[in-house]
């Protein structure tokens, strides 16, 4: 469970977790595809942080070009938080 004490030592701008999951309902639920997604989730530049998702296997170019996770659920089950850091997720 990610807390705030541990989210604010997290350097700025980096992939702090990241991981695969597949786009079907139960999963990362995006469209439906049923194809394996790479997830990375960023810390901004000011206590800020978002997941971002795409087909694409390299890290780097899903944090820059993925399609951002906007759905709550989706959210807190690829990074559990506190509600202090859900507060922060960038949409």
């Amino acid at each position: 469970m990610l807390n705030l004490e541990t989210f604010k030592s997290l350097p700025n701008k980096e992939i702090f977790a990241s991981g695969k999951a597949v786009d079907e309902p139960g999963g990362l639920y995006m469209a439906n595809t049923g194809a394996v997604l790479t997830w990375v989730a960023v810390k901004g530049g000011i206590d800020d942080w978002a997941i971002y998702t795409h087909l694409w296997q390299d890290l780097e170019e899903v944090a820059r070009s993925g399609d951002k996770v906007t759905f709550e659920g989706n959210i807190r089950s690829l990074v559990p938080c506190t509600d202090e850091v859900f507060a922060l997720y960038r949409y």
